[in-house]
């Protein structure tokens, strides 16, 4: 197994591969869209997990971020470091899961690179694209709006499969203010957004995965979920859990008792 050998099979699956950097045109009238997310051994999975799993979950990360703004995704640049415990089956299944959620997905490999560590590393990064001035962003929830969510919450640990809300991210662009997936819970999240958009939020309820608790929801991440705000009277697909209002920029509230906007935060495993 080389390098070059690895290269030579995904070939078959791309056009731009080849030279050292694609070379992408793209059309005119249009915005494009560029998000990355690692995924690294032990923190985002681990090594007992189906290599055609970790292939998938990667690509869905990053696939989110472009749901979130409304976007269609183009292309992917999969860089990955392999791990001494890897081999030529692991990685044929970890490209093999990936693959199969861009193919379904209309986003085309476009490169990446190949390089090696103590732990499996995977950076993922997505080219999208959107009518120009049409994305959506943190920053336009107002006083008055409905907060929906796109479906229930738990947190990572009742999500196993992670499944990019791009359709529902399409339907939303010129209906919802402000719009961003959930990755680190939702009282985080939620903080950033109302942050952003300089207003505060009030939740009434949290709908939930089964076994989940309203804990796991607001803190645990990893839901990958769109978190987004809408007119109180424009009709938008989702689950209305509260409503935005005029006050200090990011404070909460749920059920009446305020909020922490406390959720996942990579640094504090930092030392």
């Amino acid at each position: 197994m080389t390098e070059d050998s690895i290269v030579a099979k995904l070939r078959r699956y791309s056009r731009f591969l080849g030279d050292d950097c694609a070379v992408i045109r793209p059309r005119p009238n249009e915005d494009l869209l560029f998000t990355t997310d690692f995924s690294i051994e032990n923190v985002h999975f681990t090594r007992d997990q189906k290599a055609s799993g970790i292939g998938h979950r990667a690509l869905a990360r990053s696939l989110s971020d472009i749901a979130a703004m409304g976007g269609k995704p183009r292309y992917c640049l999969v860089s990955l470091a392999l791990a001494p415990w890897t081999n030529s089956r692991w990685i044929d299944g970890f490209y093999r899961g990936l693959l199969k959620l861009a193919r379904s997905t209309a986003t085309e490999l476009a490169g990446g690179d190949l390089s090696h560590s103590s732990q499996l590393t995977c950076d993922v990064m997505v080219c999208g694209s959107i009518a120009r001035g049409q994305a959506l962003p943190r920053s336009g929830a107002k006083p008055g709006d409905t907060i929906y969510v796109s479906g229930p919450l738990g947190g990572w640990t009742h999500k196993p499969v992670i499944v990019p809300r791009l359709q529902l991210g399409r339907k939303l662009v010129g209906k919802a203010n402000a719009c961003m997936d959930i990755s680190d819970g939702l009282a985080l999240d939620l903080y950033r957004l109302c942050r952003e958009s300089g207003v505060a939020a009030d939740i009434q309820s949290i709908p939930l995965l089964p076994g989940a608790t309203v804990q796991q929801a607001l803190r645990d991440g990893e839901d990958y979920e769109l978190l987004y705000t809408a007119a109180a009277s424009r009709r938008v697909p989702g689950i209305a859990i509260g409503s935005i209002r005029q006050g200090r920029p990011g404070a909460l509230t749920y059920a009446g008792k305020r909020l922490e906007p406390k959720g996942y935060d990579h640094t504090q495993h930092c030392t």
